[in-house]
């Protein structure tokens, strides 16, 4: 199984990240390359959510496109760590994440099937960290 930041799939992140995260640690919100350079997302909050929305996808992808969006409920986990689920319209699947930001970089799991199919997937931050 093949789950992406992509179509909105996980690799990353209905209620939106806690504001209350822990002072001084990086933000998961702003712009993100995929570690396989398969795709470039923005993560923003959108409503009481947060949203990954694929903002360039490389020609020759398959099941990806710009535009699309995964949905996320992720809180606070500790220090530079976030967890909770996400939603794949696209899909129609809900995954559990786990988000771990240090500065520049960051890694996701998103996990189906009670944890049975689990991906896990290396960002970097494009312009900077937020």
């Amino acid at each position: 199984m093949t789950m992406r930041a992509g179509p909105a799939a996980a690799a990353l992140f209905s209620a939106g990240v806690a504001s209350a995260a822990v002072a001084g640690d990086p933000s998961i919100y702003g712009h993100w390359a995929r570690g396989d350079g398969n795709a470039r997302v923005r993560i923003a909050p959108c409503g009481g959510a947060t949203c990954v929305t694929n903002t360039w996808i490389r020609p020759g992808t398959p099941d990806e496109k710009a535009g699309d969006k995964l949905t996320m409920a992720v809180k606070p986990a500790g220090a530079g760590r976030w967890s909770g689920t996400a939603f794949d319209p696209q899909r129609n699947l809900r995954y559990s994440m786990t988000i771990t930001v240090a500065q520049d970089h960051m890694a996701s799991e998103g996990c189906i099937l009670g944890g049975l199919v689990c991906k896990e997937m290396s960002w970097t931050r494009l312009g900077g960290v937020r």
